[in-house]
């Protein structure tokens, strides 16, 4: 039952299957696509669909520090609930990278809905480290 709700569609990014058609992406993997979709999109990025797309595109200039990460969750966790609708967003953290000081990790922990089945997703994010 989860998988017919969860669907197919394409595969992001587009390609190629082996029989020469466009290629798949079902169950766990198409999941984990969209939400990357989601965030890899900024708002007002599709004209069709301005409002399609996460806000953290919005604190790229800002430093990676405690403030910045409360705010990536935040945009996060609203464009997770307005956008994908299969998840149920169990908990999003975001840390600064210790070696490479302007990469935040926000780490997605989710579940299918109606299952309780957790999954975790990694995205990195690159601030633009401040001069000088």
């Amino acid at each position: 039952m989860t998988e017919q709700f969860i669907g197919k569609g394409w595969a992001f990014p587009l390609g190629a299957s082996s029989g020469g058609g466009i290629a798949l992406a079902s169950s766990d993997a198409e999941l984990e696509q969209a939400i990357h979709l989601i965030l890899g999109t900024a708002k007002g990025e599709r004209p069709m669909r301005p409002e399609f797309g996460c806000a953290i595109h919005d604190y790229v200039f800002d430093p990676a520090d405690l403030n910045t990460a409360g705010r990536l969750k935040s945009a996060v966790e609203a464009a997770l609930a307005m956008w994908e609708p299969r998840i149920d967003v169990l908990n999003v953290d975001v840390s600064v990278d210790v070696v490479q000081r302007n990469c935040m990790y926000i780490e997605i922990r989710y579940a299918k809905k109606g299952t309780y089945d957790p999954r975790s997703l990694v995205f990195p994010f690159y601030v633009i480290p401040e001069e000088d």
